[in-house]
């Protein structure tokens, strides 16, 4: 298997859904704008959200696959399938039984991520009602989740990445079509999020099929993978909650700033999250998998290998992302978001906001890298420390910057605890001699950075002669920020290549590897 070709097979499967999904946040920001009925619909899409990400997400693949792997290397296919029909039986009873808990406490859910809402009454039921629609979503992804894992265990790569497209598409149409059937209309939205997450789950179903991996769940308790499982998922889960807990009490504080504020942040996270998605998470996905079998089968060098790759392809990506998301911040803004009711202080607030996230753009890269490389050991315990660390480090930040920042301190304190976090998982694979900082490297970083300012003064040039931003349709503007975009980008790709930093022999190593 060539795992370069996986890798750029996911990024494109993830770039289709990150470009539906700034087509659906274009249509809720038009639609409704910076107001308290978004305020409502992002804190109660937050909560289901957060809770598949502490239970199912990261933790369950990280804790899964690699048991996975081995029953796949040495049982036959009669134990593997027995052990993915305990794990589905055992998620849809746990499952469920969150989802009851959450609709008795969803008032306490809210006001746990949103104490600001207590002071507005309406805010505050209009909360809990879309909670309480969409708090099923947690099963249904929970579930898309682990049939993902399956299909990323067997290299169906592209078929997981692609199956967030299906949640966007859904927005999309409520928000067009039936939004007006709906009061307040928002609520809409919390629907569209129920029929999405069905189809993101039952459009794996064939894949599963194929590969003769589609079983009936089961819960079988004294099945050996189940309570591996069972006995490695604590750890994992404490690993994620830290950064799911830090998310809840950034978002605690936003609640108690202006009106806006949970709204401005929740765009700028998803222009971030759009680098760090296609290339994050999916070079995380990919490598997982891979440093994993090789763990497994004690091969220590191609391990070496295959990290180093990462980092390399990592900081080649992210470096000139982060210069063109800082530079960029206001352009972006303007043109994704501001139509209808969103306003030229909305895409200020925004700005701020995006502004000070690129800061840590690489070191959010990075992190997902170097936690796959622990996770693909099965060392747990390492990254969970880090985690609750630079989770006590973030908050005490927080006052500090917010008193200085407002709301966009939220942005900088997550900034410097990704630094942060990256530093401490660095040292400690150079404790462990997984990883080596060499000579080469410093070569390597120093031909990025001079390939960096060449892109700046090209996306100066661009910029002199661009007329205003809000001027303009929206195919205009979208592709005159394509045109700057991909301007500077061929100067940085060709400055790289001038400098002996040559794609294609990164593709080659990298099949090699394989």
């Amino acid at each position: 298997m060539n795992l370069l070709k996986s890798l750029i097979s996911v990024s494109f499967m993830t770039l289709i859904s990150r470009i539906l999904g700034f087509i659906r946040d274009v249509l809720i920001a038009s639609t409704f704008g910076a107001s308290m009925f978004t305020d409502a619909f992002f804190i109660s899409f937050k909560i289901p959200n957060l809770l598949c990400r502490i239970f199912s997400d990261n933790s369950f693949s990280q804790t899964f696959v690699p048991i996975l792997m081995e029953y796949k290397s040495c049982k036959n296919e009669k134990y593997v399938q027995n052990f993915i029909s305990s794990m589905f039986g055992f998620m849809i009873f746990f499952m469920f039984f969150l989802i009851i808990l959450g609709m008795f406490y969803s008032r306490f859910l809210i006001l746990i991520n949103a104490p600001g809402f207590l002071e507005l009454p309406e805010k505050l039921r209009l909360s809990e009602h879309l909670l309480t629609i969409m708090l099923p979503y947690i099963l249904l992804i929970s579930l898309s989740s682990f049939f993902s894992s399956i299909l990323n265990s067997w290299n169906y790569f592209s078929v997981p990445a692609l199956s967030p497209v299906f949640l966007n598409i859904s927005i999309i149409v409520f928000s067009i079509f039936f939004s007006s059937f709906f009061n307040p209309s928002i609520i809409s939205l919390a629907w569209a999020v129920i029929i999405g997450g069905f189809i993101q789950l039952f459009y794996q179903f064939p894949f599963l099929y194929k590969i003769n991996m589609l079983v009936m769940p089961n819960i079988s308790w004294n099945n050996i993978g189940l309570l591996r499982f069972l006995k490695k998922i604590g750890p994992a889960i404490l690993g994620t909650s830290a950064n799911q807990i830090s998310l809840i009490i950034n978002t605690i504080f936003t609640s108690l700033l202006c009106s806006g504020s949970i709204s401005w942040i929740y765009y700028a996270d998803r222009l971030i999250e759009f680098p760090v998605g296609i290339l994050g998470v999916s070079l995380s996905t990919v490598l997982f998998t891979s440093l994993t079998k090789r763990y497994k089968n004690n091969i220590k060098s191609e391990y070496k290998k295959l990290l180093d790759w990462g980092l390399r392809i990592g900081l080649i990506v992210s470096l000139p992302s982060a210069i063109i998301l800082f530079f960029l911040a206001k352009p972006i803004i303007v043109v994704l978001f501001q139509y209808g009711k969103f306003t030229n202080f909305d895409v200020l607030m925004t700005e701020k906001v995006l502004e000070l996230y690129s800061f840590g753009l690489v070191s959010f890269i990075l992190v997902k890298i170097l936690a796959s490389a622990f996770y693909a050991c099965e060392e747990i315990n390492i990254p969970m420390q880090i985690s609750f660390l630079t989770l006590f480090l973030t908050q005490l930040m927080n006052p500090i910057l917010i008193f200085y920042f407002k709301h966009a301190g939220l942005a900088l304190s997550v900034s410097i605890s990704g630094w942060i976090n990256f530093l401490l998982l660095y040292w400690k694979l150079y404790q462990k001699k997984m990883i080596f900082l060499k000579y080469n490297d410093f070569v390597f970083i120093f031909r990025l950075i001079l390939s960096i300012l060449v892109m700046l003064v090209i996306l100066f040039f661009i910029l002199h002669f661009m007329p205003l931003w809000n001027v303009g349709s929206f195919f205009n503007k979208i592709i005159r920020l394509i045109f700057v975009c991909f301007i500077s980008g061929v100067g940085y790709l060709v400055m790289l290549h001038f400098l002996g930093i040559r794609l294609l022999s990164f593709s080659c190593n990298f099949s090699q590897l394989e």
